[in-house]
């Protein structure tokens, strides 16, 4: 998966829904034991990156294991991808019938009565709650209603490099698990002569994953009775800790510029990374000698780490019963059959794989990602999260670039975030 995209952030110019017929190299309508043509379902998803093509064979093995549907993979840039949504919902007919969300955009669309309620859809293919984990279904679980199908869960998880732990002293199978450990070992690998740092701060992303995590730690909540709480203890006590590797402990250079700390990641000078499971494909392909870890207790009081996901997602206009009858079929046999999407380095959120596929227990990162389902955080369940957060993160981009006091940059987010919401 490609960075930022598990924001579900839609960031630039839409894709013109006319041209998106034309995205799909998966358009061959096989035929039925009955002679007739297949019935065609159309699934779009955001997997513009090396994602894409793990999809892409699933829904290939899905197409060739059967005749009486046929899926077409539809892929949107991420960039403009929920720009492209919100215009087939606006009454562009060529729209999906099946598409994949992330968690933190389905109360938008289900604020708007967009998502179809799949309570009666699951009750009628057999699939259940209990084949899926708690965390991923709760996801999409609101006021008793569901509206998802989960695909998977990305949480944040911790990368080392293993050549940086030897040189340093450090035990190479032994990552830390708390803040004193962390703080140990970024200060045994640190060597300003070098240019060399034991654990590269970032100032931008993947901070909407680093903070809340150990905003969470702390035992705090972003929205507490539905208003900002940003600038709460918690939220201070955790943006003051990460300001202090930079300006205290000294384990980073000060001002990273985005996407720096994977730059010194990959040139063997950033001993560890917090980062997404995304990452795994590109550090593999780099020949980096590298471990990953569930992320350590960097906060004060409880087990926690943040996390988006993917879903599976109809519109609420899909009522054909040979579109659902299809969706259903297809959605099945993904719960069964997603090992390949493991391949990209993600967990995939059916227990048929990540508890009782055996090659999926042997692989190396993707069950440690599965070990932080239980308990994995998502954003707030409100409508516009993506407009309320807005202002954090680029509070907390101040303070980690030192202009501001973590107080004061908290404080302010907070009002701004306010003003937003009472609008």
């Amino acid at each position: 998966m490609k960075r930022k995209k598990i924001l579900g952030l839609a960031l630039s110019a839409v894709l013109a829904l006319g041209t998106l017929a034309g995205c799909s190299s998966n358009k061959e309508e096989s035929k039925s034991s009955g002679g007739g043509s297949a019935e065609k379902i159309t699934f779009w998803a955001p997997f513009s990156g090396a994602d894409g093509p793990r999809m892409k064979n699933i829904v290939q093995s899905y197409n060739k294991s059967q005749a009486k549907y046929q899926v077409d993979l539809q892929i949107v840039p991420q960039t403009d991808y929920y720009k492209t949504v919100d215009l087939a919902f606006s009454g562009q007919k060529n729209g999906p019938d099946v598409m994949i969300m992330h968690n933190d955009q389905i109360t938008n669309y289900v604020d708007k009565n967009l998502l179809k309620d799949l309570s009666d859809t699951i009750s009628k293919t057999g699939m259940k709650a209990e084949d899926y984990s708690q965390t991923a279904w709760e996801a999409g679980t609101i006021e008793g209603k569901q509206y998802s199908i989960p695909l998977d869960i990305h949480p944040l998880v911790l990368y080392y490099n293993k050549d940086m732990f030897k040189a340093a002293g450090l035990d190479p199978e032994k990552p830390p698990t708390n803040r004193e450990e962390f703080v140990k070992a970024a200060k045994a690998m640190t060597d300003d002569s070098k240019d060399q740092y034991g654990y590269v701060v970032p100032t931008l992303w993947p901070n909407q994953f680093i903070y809340p995590t150990v905003f969470f730690q702390n035992g705090g909540e972003l929205l507490k009775d539905g208003k900002p709480n940003y600038n709460s203890p918690e939220g201070v006590e955790a943006l003051t800790f990460l300001s202090d590797l930079v300006a205290k402990e000294k384990v980073s250079p000060a001002n990273v510029q985005q996407d720096g700390e994977v730059t010194l990641f990959l040139q063997g000078k950033n001993g560890m990374q917090l980062n997404g499971p995304w990452m795994m494909e590109q550090w593999d392909k780099a020949g980096i000698n590298y471990g990953v870890a569930e992320v350590p207790m960097l906060g004060t009081k409880t087990k926690a780490v943040y996390a988006n996901g993917h879903n599976f997602v109809l519109p609420a206009t899909v009522k054909d019963s040979k579109k659902l009858e299809g969706v259903s079929d297809f959605l099945k046999y993904v719960a069964e059959n997603t090992m390949e999407w493991a391949k990209s380095g993600q967990a995939p959120a059916s227990k048929a794989i990540y508890e009782k596929n055996e090659d999926f227990k042997k692989m190396n990162q993707q069950p440690k990602v599965a070990a932080e389902f239980e308990y994995a955080k998502f954003a707030p369940r409100i409508a516009n999260w993506g407009q309320v957060s807005e202002p954090l993160w680029s509070e907390v981009n101040l303070a980690l670039l030192g202009k501001k006091d973590p107080q004061k940059a908290l404080d302010d987010a907070t009002k701004k975030a306010e003003q937003i919401l009472n609008k």
